[in-house]
């Protein structure tokens, strides 16, 4: 059995995930398809047919394009149990979601996620509200669409940028001087994993050495890599023949970080623009793309003054 500083981390991240009432649940939403996600213990277990007794509305919790979802929320879960019943997925081909499905869009995240709240039996009986982040931003957006109004009652979009185009794929290249999306987002070696961390965090640490890096690509970044790379190729944002930005039904709350240099701050006010009236936009000083991570506290309690209100 492989031993790592990071393995023992991640022990700790799942006790968090357990000491806020959540357990993990693997289930088959169709014959092709099977969803990982933590679900709060109140929600109903697969071997039981009774659903769930809590009167806590859902919410469920997006992560991007990297670690999974305990590395992701571990700092939201905590709180956010206290006021919903939580769902946090594994998004396919992240960790243990899988598909024998050629299809590889983020609207195809969507389409799982939803028939995930279906086999749940959480499809129509509750509340539901969607915090999506980066690549999970996209994903949130699509069930938004996909739902309405009458299933979805709020989302939250953070450090996601829809209006994504060509040219600012290219510019996100010549800032992080790599040759390609996935030579960013699928670091193989130390020096793209040093870039990554650069672009995503205000503060970066200054100095990790090489084998540390290795280990966190290892542990987080070296499963699924040709599954990954196709996700990244069939993001239909950015393709403006298969995806146009419209406004959605339910109240939006975009948050960003001030520093963000994965999707510059002013996309963040362009797409408030897109989203009408119902968006609003908050601004996470001294953070950059990981405002959940680098600033818990100041992003919970957006998060939580948007959800809550009625």
């Amino acid at each position: 059995m492989r031993f790592s500083l990071l393995s023992l981390v991640d022990y700790y991240l799942r006790l968090c995930f357990s000491r806020a009432g959540l357990r993990p649940y693997t289930t088959d939403i169709d014959s092709v398809t099977t969803i990982k996600c933590w679900i709060s213990s109140a929600l109903p277990n697969k071997n039981l047919t009774s659903k769930s007794q809590s009167s806590k509305p859902i919410l469920l919790l997006i992560h991007g394009f990297g670690p999974l979802p305990i590395w992701q929320w571990h700092h939201q879960v905590g709180p956010l149990s206290r006021h919903f019943d939580l769902v946090i997925p594994e998004l396919i081909f992240f960790g243990g979601s899988t598909t024998k499905s050629s299809s590889r869009s983020e609207f195809f995240q969507a389409e799982s996620l939803v028939q995930l709240l279906n086999v749940l039996g959480l499809g129509e009986s509750k509340d539901v509200y969607v915090v999506g982040t980066s690549y999970g931003g996209f994903v949130g957006y699509h069930m938004a669409m996909l739902l309405g109004q009458e299933r979805i009652k709020k989302v939250v979009i953070a450090s996601s940028d829809l209006l994504k185009a060509e040219t600012d794929d290219k510019a996100l290249l010549k800032r992080a001087g790599v040759e390609s999306i996935s030579d960013l987002l699928i670091p193989k070696e130390p020096d793209n994993m040093r870039i990554l961390m650069e672009m995503a965090l205000w503060r970066p640490p200054h100095f990790l050495p090489n084998f540390v890096l290795w280990d966190i690509i290892q542990e987080m970044y070296n499963d699924n890599i040709e599954q990954k790379m196709e996700l990244i190729k069939g993001i239909t944002i950015g393709n403006k023949d298969a995806f146009q930005l419209t406004p959605l039904p339910q109240e939006v709350l975009i948050v960003w970080g001030e520093h963000d240099q994965i999707f510059p701050l002013d996309k963040a006010h362009q797409m408030q623009k897109c989203l009408g009236e119902t968006a609003r936009l908050e601004v996470l000083k001294n953070t950059s793309h990981l405002p959940q991570a680098e600033d818990p506290t100041r992003f919970n309690e957006v998060l939580l003054n948007f959800l809550t209100a009625s």
